[in-house]
């Protein structure tokens, strides 16, 4: 299952997509104002992989390293992600 998040990680949207993916194990992929949680000091626990839209990197700008397991993917990478999911759940 592949979980999309949007919202920022101090919105109750973003903690809860957050939350969904820890409980499911599911892969998660961070847009928009969602690649802060990409921020090394917030230690994303969601038991699969996350990812992060390359294009929207520039959001954290000033919020330190991107935490090493986060991967960068382009928007074809996103394309083709959620053509290889059996299920996608989002936005949050």
């Amino acid at each position: 299952m592949l979980i999309i998040i949007k919202s920022a990680p101090d919105t109750p949207e973003g903690k809860r997509g957050i939350s969904l993916a820890g409980r499911m194990g599911a892969d998660v992929v961070l847009l928009q104002d969602a690649v802060r949680f990409a921020a090394k000091e917030k230690k994303l626990q969601t038991g699969g992989r996350v990812y992060m839209l390359e294009e929207d990197a520039a959001r954290l700008l000033g919020a330190g390293e991107t935490a090493p397991e986060v991967l960068r993917i382009s928007y074809g990478g996103f394309v083709d992600l959620l053509a290889s999911q059996d299920k996608v759940q989002g936005m949050f």
